[in-house]
């Protein structure tokens, strides 16, 4: 994780990547959004989360224990989630929580760059958004930004259409459980990197360049306006 020095009454910008990839489509486009948004607020707080240099692992019994500790005694308030700890397991999950949903709970804007793998997102996602979550969570007032890349076409209307399970679900996530609304999110990315590699997709390979140069230009665009 890296982060810069923070400015007073500044925002703060988490940028999480999730690819397994260092130099992915993602990626790319995530940088491009925080770029812009570096560029637009010199005095910002930017934290950088690397999941595939820095995996998170996965939740524990004890984290299913404090999250009914916190659901039965109405909890709802993430800076009383400490009180949740009662047992050396679950003081060691929390070591785990604790700086992760700081950074979370921190931000102004949430930023994710994630590859879509077999139809959702990655483990290494998933594995994040099981340690900062809790119940009757809320992070209304917060914009997330979501940087996708997939191998092949999963917009509205195509074929694959109903095999995405990437930005369906962070979008249900947001809202179902951050009660984050869809005027909050902003969800860009680039389709058909697969042409690139597969001889079944080779005739695609221009409508992957135009997905990926509209991408990056609503990426940087995304990122001014934050």
């Amino acid at each position: 994780m890296t982060a810069n020095a923070p400015t007073a009454n500044a925002p703060t910008l988490l940028h999480i990547d999730a690819s397994a990839r260092r130099h992915s489509f993602s990626r790319e486009l995530g940088d491009a959004v925080a770029g812009a948004w570096r560029t637009a607020h010199p005095g910002g707080t930017y934290v950088h989360r690397d999941l595939a240099l820095t995996p998170v692992p996965q939740i524990t019994e004890a984290w299913t224990e404090l999250c009914d500790y916190v659901l039965e005694h109405g909890i709802t308030d993430t800076d009383r989630y400490r009180e949740a700890v009662r047992t050396p397991e679950q003081a060691a999950a929390w070591a785990v929580i604790e700086p992760l949903l700081a950074e979370l709970v921190a931000a102004d804007t949430v930023l994710i760059a994630t590859p879509m793998y077999n139809f959702s997102i990655p483990a290494s996602l998933k594995a994040w958004i099981d340690q900062v979550t809790f119940p009757k969570m809320s992070l209304a007032g917060r914009r997330f930004v979501v940087a996708y890349a997939r191998g092949g076409a999963y917009g509205p209307g195509t074929p694959r259409h109903p095999y995405d399970h990437q930005e369906r679900y962070l979008r249900d996530f947001f809202a179902g459980h951050f009660a984050v609304p869809d005027e909050a999110m902003d969800f860009l990315g680039t389709e058909l990197v697969n042409a690139r590699v597969d001889p079944a997709l080779a005739a695609r390979r221009a409508a992957h360049d135009a997905s990926r140069e509209a991408a990056l230009a609503a990426a940087r665009k995304t990122g001014e306006a934050l």
